[in-house]
């Protein structure tokens, strides 16, 4: 397997394109944005860009139809970019096809696969990864975050103090469309200064939204299904995307984790030390902390994990999947 940082993406293109590459993990919106990098260094010398790059997903296209398109000529080009989406729908039928194309690409092509993540069992997963270039996009980390942050809020001509910019991701969380999207939000109510305050933060993202992310959690942890459902739809009528409150669920969960072991450790002090916490809920948190099992914690986690794939292969609808999530976090 040929890995590559996605730092180091946009450099290793301009040196020249690879014919495979596989854009593996759950981090959709830099995911895209690698993709579209590869796909704009492999076709920088044509001007019929759209005779020669093609997407394709596996819930309803062939794959017979993308290796096909894969071995065509490019036209009045050097080169054609083929994307293909989608694997957790390839038929066991159909592998073979993916898998000799793999083993003998065009030279002509670039091909683009993108997946949240590989069912390694099949066949098709393990040639991909011996002989695609691999470039990792797991959910980044909040140094990350910030520093993606800082440099969008550059572009938009828009500032903000360290300070500020952490309560913008403990409350929204690392995925970066989620983030683009609120930063947008703020810079444009912050025309006129063109600075983001925490008066401003608090304002438009807010503390009704942190409340309800709590309320979510201490319900699920409370077995309440009741309180834990009318808080879901509350989020969701507020125009919360279901992916982000997937995403919300497993940092609550993962900061229960997290928080039962320091507590036991060195208690709260060590928890708080570790687990940022406005002051208004730290006693709660204990309080949660204190009547969590670790077991159910785990459970909870596999089935969060369990119902962000479903809802990224589209199985079912976003709201259906949370219901159910919730309903089983809850029982």
């Amino acid at each position: 397997m040929k890995s590559l940082a996605r730092v180091d993406l946009e450099r290793s293109v301009r040196e020249g394109v690879k014919p495979l590459y596989l854009l593996l993990g759950i981090e959709s919106f830099l995911r895209s944005v690698g993709a579209q990098t590869i796909a704009d260094a492999a076709l920088n010398d044509t001007m019929l860009r759209e005779f020669n790059e093609s997407s394709f997903s596996l819930l309803t296209d062939a794959v017979q139809s993308a290796v096909a398109a894969a071995e065509q000529l490019p036209m009045m080009a050097n080169k054609r970019v083929v994307k293909i989406r989608d694997f957790a729908k390839l038929r066991d039928a159909d592998e073979q096809i993916l898998i000799a194309y793999l083993r003998n690409p065009s030279p002509s092509t670039v091909m683009i696969f993108i997946a949240d993540e590989l069912d390694k069992r099949k066949a098709s997963s393990k040639v991909l990864l011996d002989t695609c270039t691999v470039v990792d996009y797991s959910p980044i980390k909040d140094a990350d975050a910030r520093n993606w942050c800082k440099a969008r809020l550059k572009q938009l001509k828009t500032s903000v103090d360290d300070p500020v910019l952490n309560e913008i991701i403990r409350l929204v969380g690392t995925d970066v469309q989620t983030l683009s999207t609120e930063l947008d939000k703020l810079s444009a109510a912050a025309i006129d200064t063109k600075k983001i305050t925490l008066e401003l933060v608090d304002e438009l993202i807010g503390r009704s939204r942190e409340l309800s992310n709590f309320e979510l959690g201490d319900h699920l942890v409370a077995n309440n299904r009741k309180r834990a459902l009318e808080t879901l739809y509350r989020l969701l009528d507020d125009g919360a995307e279901p992916v982000m409150l997937v995403g919300l669920i497993a940092r609550n969960y993962h900061q229960l984790a997290l928080g039962k072991y320091l507590l036991a450790r060195g208690g709260r002090d060590e928890v708080f030390r570790n687990i940022g916490m406005p002051p208004f809920k730290r006693d709660s948190f204990i309080a949660t902390l204190q009547r969590s099992e670790s077991s159910k914690t785990a459970k909870g986690l596999q089935l969060i994990a369990a119902a962000d794939l479903a809802i990224k292969t589209s199985q079912a609808t976003p709201r259906l999947q949370l219901e159910m999530l919730v309903c089983e976090l809850a029982s």
